[in-house]
């Protein structure tokens, strides 16, 4: 995904290839979208542990998740280097942009260095990525491959017809997610009843669902500023095929069926804990009530969103939106954390 959340620095400010240029380019604010699914993927995969071993002081599944985290913020900055080289080149960056400045754009980065930098950033990518074999095997090299070209094809092609919001959701919730969790835990000799393993595994497959959707309003925030321009380019994105009114309701919706994605989590794995250990339903269901903490959030950023309604001051919500990510994943980890905590302390 290749979204801007905060206003860069003036180009004239900025030497062309310097360090500044590639800091600048590499879009740090958008790293958070790319780090808090593997959180989550990271919070399932102790939880999964914990009911297998008893032991919440089980740290195998910190190295694998290290290694996903890594390779996650490294496609993200690869994702964005091949947005921004690619959009230069077909003029969708033009001087009425209504987002942030792009690097090859503004001149910080040269074309020729663009694309080196896109070379450099996936093969260290690819490389970060190639111990994760080791744990969840050689199908661990076709994840790899697809994450790739899924940012390849995403800037090309599926971003101008309306697919981008689906991509989001695959690569941005459920392949980072289930991922984390399945080389967490894949190499783990010992998994309980298949039926229970599997059942995590669901677990997993239902987060990544829930934070694609709460990361896909990253990208509808962007397309929602830039929809006119998009119109003009030829860029169908679901904003221009929806409408404006439309894309006011799918940020709400999207939010909400995050929020029932973590609900849903938290409720099978009560049942979960409750047949394989102690039974905890005398417990107040807390789990329950921390991702309700998120809508708030969520509200406040679409209240400001449809006031705004059009112009660079909608950038201001791309970081509102950015930072409510990080929130939903930390909430989404928190309820899991508290709920696996209740099943070990009655043990």
């Amino acid at each position: 995904m290749n979204t801007d959340t905060g206003k860069q620095t003036a180009s004239t400010a900025v030497r062309c290839n310097s360090l500044k240029a590639w800091v600048l380019a590499s879009r740090p604010k958008t790293l958070a979208g790319a780090a808090a699914p593997v959180i989550v993927g990271a919070a399932l995969s102790w939880a999964t542990l914990v009911s297998i071993s008893g032991n919440i002081f089980s740290s195998s599944w910190i190295i694998p998740s290290s290694i996903c985290l890594v390779f996650a913020l490294l496609m993200q900055i690869d994702a964005n280097f091949i947005n921004d080289y690619f959009d230069f080149k077909k003029g969708s960056d033009t001087s009425e942009r209504l987002g942030p400045e792009r690097a090859c754009t503004q001149g910080w980065i040269t074309p020729a260095a663009m694309k080196t930098g896109i070379t450099v950033t996936t093969i260290l990518a690819f490389l970060c990525g190639l111990p994760l074999i080791f744990y969840g095997g050689w199908a661990m090299l076709i994840v790899g491959i697809l994450c790739v070209f899924g940012a390849f094809l995403y800037t090309t092609r599926l971003s101008y017809q309306g697919l981008g919001d689906l991509m989001v959701i695959l690569y941005f919730g459920i392949v980072p997610v289930f991922f984390t969790w399945f080389t967490s835990t894949s190499s783990v000799p010992d998994k309980g009843p298949l039926a229970s393993y599997l059942l995590c595994g669901a677990l997993a497959v239902v987060a990544g669902f829930a934070m694609g959707f709460v990361t896909d309003n990253l990208l509808i925030v962007n397309n929602y500023r830039d929809v006119e321009e998009d119109r003009k380019n030829g860029k169908n994105t679901l904003v221009v095929r929806l409408g404006k009114k439309a894309a006011e309701w799918l940020y709400l919706i999207n939010g909400c069926v995050a929020v029932a994605g973590a609900l849903l989590i938290g409720g099978w794995m009560k049942k979960y804990y409750s047949g394989t250990g102690p039974q905890i339903e005398s417990f107040f269901p807390f789990h329950l009530l921390i991702p309700l903490l998120f809508l708030p959030f969520l509200y406040s950023a679409h209240r400001k969103m449809v006031q705004i309604n059009r112009g660079r001051g909608l950038n201001a919500i791309l970081g509102k939106t950015s930072k409510n990510i990080l929130i939903f994943s930390l909430l989404l980890t928190t309820s899991i954390v508290v709920l696996t905590l209740q099943f070990w302390f009655n043990g």
